[in-house]
């Protein structure tokens, strides 16, 4: 079971806290995931939405990678997860 995110804005997609329980959780390159979320995280809350998941970023400092916490119902993360990897695997590549 995993922590419930400290966020006090849950948005009304989530629907209960079955839904925050077992997050996933992807490491990302901090270049790609910065390019994929916009300036200062702007496109953050466009992905929350599309996706009907809660986001939680948090750096590993010395990987240069972000770890990022997806809350969310198991169909909801799997999307989340399917829009995530593929960019940030595309931007990593690009940059090889």
């Amino acid at each position: 079971m995993g922590m419930l995110p400290e966020r006090k804005d849950i948005p009304p997609w989530v629907e209960g806290p079955e839904d925050l329980k077992d997050p996933e959780v992807l490491q990302i390159q901090t270049q790609a995931l910065e390019a994929l979320l916009g300036p200062a995280g702007s496109r953050i809350l466009y992905i929350e939405r599309a996706s009907k998941v809660i986001l939680e970023l948090k750096a590993l400092e010395p990987l240069d990678f972000t770890e990022v916490v997806v809350y969310g119902c198991y169909l909801c993360k799997l999307r989340a997860w399917w829009m995530l990897q593929p960019v940030a695997k595309w931007h990593c590549q690009r940059q090889e």
